[in-house]
């Protein structure tokens, strides 16, 4: 049986969920993805972005405390975090925002896409 993301030191519950919107639903498969693109795909299918949540991912991907990240290379990370959530924005969908609003409400089934 395949660990869920949560198994790895300093992700919770909430992470399963959140990486499970974009497919993601073992820690092997998050580990071989990396922070990046493991990120960038739970927030295109529907994941609200967090810069903390971004940087507890890269810090337990490296096995460090979540609150070990400081000084420049937390610098260095926002950036890598702003850039990600720019790509969605250039990639997302116009029915994006309707579509997530709906699966709040729970007017259309989570982790489904209208446009297919």
């Amino acid at each position: 049986m395949s660990e869920k993301p949560s198994s790895i030191k300093n992700l919770g519950p909430a992470s399963d969920e959140f990486y499970a919107r974009g497919g993601i639903t073992t820690a092997e498969k998050l580990r071989e993805l990396g922070p990046d693109e493991a990120y960038f795909r739970a927030l295109k299918a529907g994941g609200n972005p967090h810069f903390i949540g971004y940087y507890v991912l890269v810090m337990a991907l490296q096995g460090r405390p979540w609150n070990d990240c400081k000084g420049k290379e937390k610098d260095a990370l926002k950036v890598r975090f702003e850039a990600i959530k720019t790509q969605i924005n250039e990639t997302k969908p116009a029915t994006f925002e309707l579509e997530r609003a709906l699966n709040v409400l729970g007017v259309v089934q989570k982790n489904t896409r209208i446009d297919g």
